[in-house]
């Protein structure tokens, strides 16, 4: 701030936005971009998200044909068309036995544009089994996808960098094989970007995004549909019991795996580990999605005229859904997690299945998914499956 300053810019802007609130004009000399980086006006474009097709606040009153038209919504800001008719020509390779399971790699085609690789996990037995499909972090973190959550016993090049990532956000464990070992089928895929389809560097998200847009697409909507496909070729292995099926993920991948529980009734139950949110509490400066770049991955554009992210989760209900935050964790500030936790909360409630939903804070972690986390994770499956 300088002398001929004296409210500074930071001030000004406030001062800006709340006249655009008050219902007055920012001239052109006042208009500017600001924190993170934000518009001037946000305030006021935050204030025009009501999101009128939320459960409750929508005036469809059965929830029936709520859930169908907020899918329906959904599928249409995706971008990417459903890929119902393409067969999943699945191939096995790299059979090897473990602890208590069998581990294989599996090709597919989740859409018609490329196939992809994927850890399929199979505990020994008769079966059928429940199963788990697994979902991975962002991190910034692209040259292991699948890798982070299940032991890469056919590549010994990403297992050092695998367990690095294991001993940072999983107490050392390998999500998948935990998984494994207590009698779950597990399926975990690499996103576009990661792994077997990557790396994608950070810089370089933004522009990928950007392309699939202007190929009329989207990034975020690919890996959408590429997950639900992903639950329903997992629900429909003999191996698997189809009534029987969770999505589990942990921060890009706890997203994932609500949203493929939105758009799919092949998972019956859900575990999210620190992703949730309200979307107009993370819309604020400092808040890691103004930086762009990993946002992309999560981006549908014009859904939030429709509907927060809680009210997409909520497709789901009321099947039971889990989701862990971390009281430290910067990128979910807790105002944002209650708003989210109380929407989901009122949601179960009126389909008077309040049993069926888990939240819980953790108030000494971050954005982590430790070892007591997991257990606790772990058991909840084994109830609700």
């Amino acid at each position: 701030m300088s002398a001929g300053d004296p409210l500074g810019r930071r001030a000004f802007v406030v001062g800006a936005g709340a006249a655009v609130l008050a219902g007055g004009a920012v001239s052109p000399a006042e208009a500017g971009v600001v924190d993170g980086p934000l518009p001037d006006f946000h305030p006021a474009l935050k204030a025009e998200l009501t999101f009128p097709l939320a459960w409750g606040t929508s005036p469809v009153r059965d929830f029936g044909v709520w859930r169908r038209k907020a899918r329906a919504v959904v599928d249409e800001h995706l971008l990417v068309d459903r890929q119902d008719g393409t067969p999943y020509a699945p191939e096995f390779t790299d059979r090897s036995p473990s602890d208590g399971y069998t581990r294989e790699l599996v090709t597919l085609s989740l859409t018609h544009h490329e196939r992809v690789r994927a850890a399929l996990l199979t505990p020994h037995g008769p079966g059928p089994f429940p199963a788990v499909l697994l979902l991975h972090d962002h991190g910034a973190k692209f040259d292991i996808g699948k890798e982070k959550l299940v032991r890469p016993w056919y590549d010994d090049t990403r297992l050092a960098s695998a367990q690095s990532w294991a001993d940072k956000y999983f107490s050392g464990r390998f999500v998948g094989d935990e998984l494994a070992r207590r009698g779950y089928v597990v399926l975990c895929a690499d996103a576009l970007g990661w792994g077997d389809r990557g790396p994608v560097t950070y810089d370089q998200q933004q522009a990928l995004a950007s392309n699939f847009f202007n190929l009329g697409s989207s990034l975020a909507g690919l890996m959408a549909r590429e997950d639900a496909r992903a639950a329903g070729f997992l629900a429909g292995l003999k191996r698997v019991d189809a009534r029987r099926v969770a999505a589990v993920g942990f921060s890009m991948g706890a997203y994932r795996a609500w949203q493929t529980a939105a758009l799919t009734d092949a998972v019956t139950a859900t575990a999210a580990v620190c992703w949730m949110t309200g979307l107009k509490e993370m819309m604020v400066p400092g808040n890691n999605t103004l930086r762009g770049q990993s946002s992309y991955y999560m981006l549908h554009p014009g859904l939030p005229r429709f509907l927060d992210f809680p009210d997409v989760a909520s497709i789901a209900a009321p099947r039971p859904m889990l989701f862990f935050n971390g009281g430290l964790d910067p990128l979910f500030p807790a105002d944002g997690v209650q708003v989210a936790h109380d929407k989901l909360r009122a949601v179960w409630h009126s389909r008077r299945a309040e049993e069926r939903l888990h939240l819980k804070t953790w108030p000494d972690l971050g954005h982590v998914f430790v070892d007591r986390m997991q257990d606790e994770v772990f058991g909840w499956l084994d109830v609700v499956l």
